[in-house]
This record gives structure tokens, C-alpha cells and sequence, in this order.
């Protein structure tokens, strides 16, 4: 009997010692939310502080390899669309409209490069005719200029001077 009796008092302390520890403990709330202000003050702000540096440098890490591997290979990061029929049609007709655009772009460059030109042109004849003295006759009109197709540009009519 000394057995049995001896596990019945250890159970029976374990049991007292356990209502012994919820007593002290306070009642959680009936919502059964988490207080994060419980033991708050017995935290160490420095651990704290070195957790975060960790956190930071962590996700600084891991956005330079994701940025590494869409920069360099993308094709083990993103699926590979030309499986998908109808947005691969699509990716290739935006590709292609943006080249068309890339091209067009580059032809009206070479046409303002020609209209700066032909302004800078002015301005410094302009200024060569200020500086000058006035001239006794009116210089001869430029001979005209071979018409491009499709493309129409505007002249002032020259003013007659009357004397």
C-alpha cells in the first residue's frame, strides 16, 4: 500500500501546486486576445534592436538576389509564357508595337535634328544681318527645296520692305 499511497500524494501535490500557480497567474480575457503589454518591461531593448538589424539586413538580402534574378535570370523566376497561347500573342503584338513606336521615334528625332538646325541657321543669320551693314539690295531667294512626301512644314511669307 505504501506504493499507491505514495503516488496518490504526488499526484495530489502536483494538483495543488497547479491550482497554487493559476491563482497567482491574472485571468485572461474572456475575448482570448494575446496582451502584448504583458511583460513588457522585461524586455531587453537591445536583443530587440539586434533582432531588427538582423530583420533589415535579411529582407535587404533577399531583395538583391530577387532583383539579381530577375535582372539576369529571369526565366527560372517567372513561368514561361510562350506556353500560354493568347498572352504570348499578346506580349508579341506589344512587343512588336513597341518597336514600331521605338522606330518612329527615331525618324521624328532626325526630322527636329534637320528643323534645329535649319533654326540655328536663322538665328545666326539674323544676327550676322544685325551686326552687319544694311546691305543695298535684297540677297537672292535660296533655291527651293526638294518637297518630302507625306511631310508638309509651314514658311512665312517674306516681307516686303517698302521704301
Amino acid at each position: 500500500m505504501t506504493p499507491r499511497l505514495g503516488m496518490l500524494l504526488l499526484v495530489l501535490a502536483v494538483t495543488t501546486a497547479t491550482v497554487l500557480a493559476q491563482r497567482r497567474r491574472p485571468a485572461a480575457k474572456a475575448t482570448g486576445e494575446w496582451n502584448y503589454r504583458d511583460g513588457s518591461e522585461k524586455v531587453n531593448m537591445r536583443g530587440v534592436a539586434n533582432l531588427t538589424q538582423i530583420l533589415d539586413n535579411w529582407r535587404f538580402d533577399i531583395l538583391n538576389q530577387m532583383r539579381g534574378l530577375l535582372q539576369n535570370d529571369h526565366q527560372s523566376v517567372l513561368p514561361d509564357y510562350a506556353r500560354i497561347q493568347p498572352l504570348s500573342e499578346a506580349l508579341d503584338d506589344l512587343y512588336k508595337e513597341f518597336n514600331a513606336l521605338k522606330a518612329h521615334l527615331g525618324d521624328l528625332t532626325e526630322k527636329f535634328t534637320i528643323i534645329e538646325t535649319y533654326i540655328d541657321e536663322l538665328k545666326t543669320g539674323k544676327a550676322n544681318n544685325a551686326n552687319a551693314a544694311p546691305a543695298p539690295a535684297p540677297a537672292p531667294a535660296p533655291a527651293p527645296i526638294p518637297r518630302q512626301t507625306g511631310r508638309r512644314m509651314a514658311k512665312k511669307k517674306a516681307a516686303s520692305t517698302a521704301a
